[in-house]
């Protein structure tokens, strides 16, 4: 199983990424990796609603004028490298 995986999402006032982990007991160390990036204002913990989704999920709300798909991708990266160094005790 994969250790997250991301998408973005609409809302009716901003784009978001919400990113869904496989262990959600590392939601608040996921949230403290994010805070290097300058671009992201704010990252939630917000419940899933939908099928085959896991019960919660973060929702990464960015700054105005950033483009989300490059962030997405730049959040992707950071993650995938956060799981592969270890980076969980």
């Amino acid at each position: 199983m994969l250790p997250f995986r991301s998408e973005i999402r609409n809302s009716p006032s901003k784009q978001t990424i919400k990113i869904y982990l496989s262990d959600q007991s590392l939601d608040s160390r996921i949230k403290k990796h994010l805070k290097h990036f300058n671009e992201i204002e704010l990252v939630e913990t917000r419940e899933s609603i939908g099928q085959n989704r896991v019960a919660k999920n973060l929702t990464v709300f960015l700054k105005d004028d950033i483009d989300i798909a490059k962030m997405k991708s730049s959040i992707d990266s950071s993650l995938w490298w956060y799981f592969e160094e270890g980076h969980l005790d």
